[in-house]
Parts: C-alpha cells; structure tokens; sequence
C-alpha cells in the first residue's frame, strides 16, 4: 500500500523498494582499529584451533638476533582445504556455527590479525588435500579486496617445517609486519619478550583454562631462532581456575543459585567465595581484585568474562572475595550478547531483575550471598595475625612452567625486576655453579646435567628440584645488589656441597649402583 501522509506517528518506516550496497575495500581498515588486545587477539586464533579438534597448539615468536621478525600459531587440528580456506579468510564468510563452537561472529581471524599486523597468511592442510594457503596484505585489501593464494611448494615447505606439531593435517597462521615488534628498542628484545608472553600465559592460562584442564589438550609458547631453528624458550600454559583455591572463604560454598530470566527461563549460578588473603596466582595474579570480583561468564566451556557486575551493582573493596561463575545458554535468545573480541557480555534489564528472585534449592538468596562474602572479607581484614612474605625477584627462563606457577603462588614479586634465568653452561672445573647478579642469571656446570637427568632428554627446563632449591637459595642476592663476605661465603659451601653431591650422582649412574 503506498505511503500516504498523516499527521499520526508513523511506527512503521515504509518502504519504497531496496538496493544491494556491498561494502567498500575501505572497510578492512576499519578490521585493523577493533581495539583487539595482542592477548585478546593469539586467544582468538586459538579459539579456531579448538574448533578445528586440534590438541597441540603452539605460539612461536621468530627471533633473528635481536629482531622479532614474525608470530606463527600452529596447530594439529583437522585443517581446511582450498573452498573452506577461501570461506575462512572471507570477513563474514562463514554463515553458521555449530552449537558447540567457540566461533561466532566470522570475523576473528581476520580482525584478531589485522588489528596486529599488516600481513596475515594461513596455510593448511588436511588427511585428503595437499597444503595450500590464502594472504591478506592490509594495503591490497584496503584497495580491492584482494587475497593472494601462496605458492604450493611453500606452503608444503612452512607444513613439513613445523611436522613436530603438525602430523597428517593442520594449520598455521602466520602474522607479518607485526606493530608491535616494530617499536622495541635496541638491547630490549629479552625484556619485550618476557613481559609478553607473562601476560599471554596468564590470558591464556585463565580464559581457556577449562580446555587447558582436559587431558590430551596443550598450548606452548616458544621462541624460535628463525635461522638456525634451535627453541631459545619454551613454555607450556598452564590453566588458572579462577575458582581454583583450595579451601573456601566461608563454610557451605560454593552454592548454586537459579535466576528466573524473562526471556531465557532458569540461569544457574555458582557462586563462590575466596579464601581472604590467598596469594595464589589465580586470585591475585589475573587483575586489579575490585576488577576480578563478579560474574565469570562462559560460552562452551570459554572464559567470554572475567569479573564485573555487568551493571547490577558497582563493585566494592568488601565483594573482592564474590565470584560467580555462569555458563551461557546453549540456545540464542535477546538477554546475552557476546561482545565481537569475545573479552564481555551484555545483559539487558531482564538479567538483573532475575539476580532478584535467585535462590538456591535451601531458599538462601542471592543477596545473602553478596552480605555473607562482605562479612567475610570485613572479618579477614580486622585480623592483623596474617604473615607478610618479602618480595622477590621473579623466577624466569629455565624453570618448569608449573615450578614458576607455584613460586608465583607463594611469593610477592617485585616489580620492574628482571627475572632471575638458569642456564646449563661450561664451567672452570670445581664449580658447580656462578651467579651473573647484572645478567641476572645462574649458570649450572653442564658437565653435571646428566646426573639430574640420567637417561631422559635434557631441556631448557630441566632439573626442577635442583633449580627450585638454588631459586630459594640465591634469590636474595640479585634481590640485595652488592655481595657481602657473608654471601660470598655462603655460595662457596652451597658450591662445594653440591659439586660433591654431583659428583657422587654421576659416579653412582656410571656404575649402575
């Protein structure tokens, strides 16, 4: 019926017909300013690597002497063949998801990626297709959409080049041009490198740390030598539970409430409260506490929210021991909504008139959950009978992941210090180790490694008993600065003792007793 005027209020806009505008090339510009965080974005490529079944996924910096040249994320997923690769590196192209996936929005490769670095290549290969590849160069799709298909002999090339993780089939996605690599100054290589994958093994560890928890699945950070490919560091991720303490807070948590959400029907909740004081790294090591404490979203068994009242109350010094974790419904519906970077959850009003009616089976609300880990926290902080743990300098290369994770646990870092690295080298005779208190770094006689290792593989995390003692015991002198007579001799009887000890080691392996 043709539009007719009136002074009414139009509630429906009419129509005269419509017209197919497809996007402009300029809009992969706007892929490149998404505000995705360098953690956020590798945690994105993974997400594709669980979707693909993959069970090894590898983060690999490539480092030519004091340069970051490229970032490469490896997996042993299923892998796509030329049509599903084409749909991949497509922005949108991929029309539906199945209900289990951890993809949403067809969107996050490219957008991850490109928000990064200014060449984005992806090669794959999978059980019944050779290795083929697509790259976007940020330049050329601003100005045409264009996609380069890489050569087949390479992509076989980069596939046989990384076959320790990729067996029959898989995928690597390589970024070129990295942003920022690009800004590290001279000499401060080490320094960018440690800072960043700290922060990557805790987004890591904590957003994906219920698959982390599954046996059979792994992810690994590595520093490659891009020309002579020895692992410069090694580091497997380790799962932080945000609900991971020990023993709670309050008797009778964690306790399981349910919402009545108009819209979507019943949302069940755990929620839990924090031991007071823990200094585990899944407390306090993931955030700002007043940022932590909330809802712990999570869409398929991935962490989409790490903390925050999403508008249902502000968070309070006194609710930093609140957490509650929420499993999103499996079913899509008009109450949650999931961020583009996947990193939070928009609620409409319905959510929080259901936080309201919340009660677990006992009747117990959810109000009196909030007023009980309030009183908790407040009692805690009228005790003054807690122990104070001196600051140290942190553990580093060198020293198993899990080690690390438990000396982080239970001791306060200082900031701004360089961590302390072991390192296997030669030696003069009748030293088992030296300290490099500039360098930061323990040097272990390597005449000596393989009576900590006997016939296993040696490598560059090694030997934890013997590097977490020397970690306890040597600490405080990169900590005190200038060496004392005292230190001085304190090291030379740790030196004599343990070169003996060594020595024994090895003559009991040699003769089999």
């Amino acid at each position: 019926m043709p539009y007719e005027p009136s002074a009414a209020w139009q509630y429906d806009v009419p129509t005269s017909g419509s017209k197919r505008l497809p996007p402009a090339a300029r809009y992969m510009e706007s892929l490149t300013h998404q505000g995705y965080g360098f953690e956020a974005a590798i945690a994105d490529l993974i997400d594709n690597s669980i979707d693909a079944g993959a069970q090894n996924v590898v983060v690999s910096f490539l480092r030519d002497e004091d340069r970051l040249v490229s970032l490469l994320v490896i997996d042993d997923g299923k892998g796509m063949n030329d049509d599903e690769l084409d749909v991949a590196m497509t922005v949108g192209g991929r029309e539906g998801y199945a209900d289990s996936a951890l993809g949403h929005f067809g969107a996050g490769l490219k957008a991850a990626s490109l928000s990064h670095a200014n060449a984005l290549t992806v090669v794959s290969r999978t059980k019944r297709s050779p290795a083929t590849g697509r790259r976007w160069l940020t330049a050329r799709a601003q100005a045409d959409f264009s996609c380069d298909i890489v050569d087949a002999k390479y992509c076989q090339n980069l596939i046989d080049r990384y076959d320790g993780v990729i067996g029959w089939h898989g995928t690597i996605v390589r970024w070129d041009g990295v942003r920022s690599f690009e800004t590290i100054i001279e000499g401060q290589t080490d320094r960018f490198l440690n800072e960043t994958i700290e922060r990557l093994e805790t987004h890591l560890g904590l957003y994906l740390h219920r698959f982390l928890s599954r046996e059979g699945f792994h992810i690994d950070i590595v520093v490659e030598d891009v020309r002579t490919r020895d692992e410069l560091d090694h580091r497997g991720i380790e799962a932080i539970d945000p609900f991971g303490y020990r023993v709670p807070g309050r008797p009778g948590y964690p306790r399981t409430y349910t919402a009545p959400v108009e819209g979507v029907g019943d949302v069940r909740m755990s929620a839990h409260i924090w031991p007071p004081k823990s200094p585990l790294v899944a407390f306090r090591g993931i955030g700002a506490l007043a940022d932590r404490q909330g809802f712990y979203i999570y869409r398929n068994d991935r962490l989409v929210q790490a903390g925050g009242w999403n508008g249902t109350r502000s968070g309070e010094t006194h609710h930093n021991l609140a957490r509650v974790a929420i499993d999103l419904p499996a079913q899509p519906n008009e109450v949650f909504s999931l961020t583009v970077k996947k990193d939070g959850v928009n609620v409409t009003p319905a959510f929080a008139r259901g936080l309201e009616k919340a009660t677990d089976t006992d009747g117990h609300t959810f109000a009196a959950y909030l007023a009980e880990s309030e009183t908790t926290y407040r009692e805690a902080a009228r005790r003054s009978t807690e122990v104070h743990r001196k600051e140290v300098v942190p553990p580093g290369k060198g020293i198993d992941p899990k080690l690390k994770r438990v000396l982080r646990d239970e001791l306060p870092e200082l900031e701004g210090e360089d961590p302390i690295t072991f390192r296997w080298e030669a030696l003069p005779d009748g030293t088992f180790f030296d300290i490099d208190r500039e360098e930061h770094v323990v040097r272990l006689n390597r005449e000596f490694r393989q009576a900590f290792n006997g016939d296993r593989r040696a490598g560059s995390n090694d030997a934890p008993v013997l590097k977490g003692l020397l970690y306890l015991m040597l600490e405080k002198n990169f900590r005190m600065g200038r060496s004392s007579a005292q230190r001085d001799d304190e090291m030379a009887l740790w030196n004599s003792v343990l070169l003996s000890a060594a020595q024994c080691e090895i003559a009991r392996f040699e003769t089999g007793r």
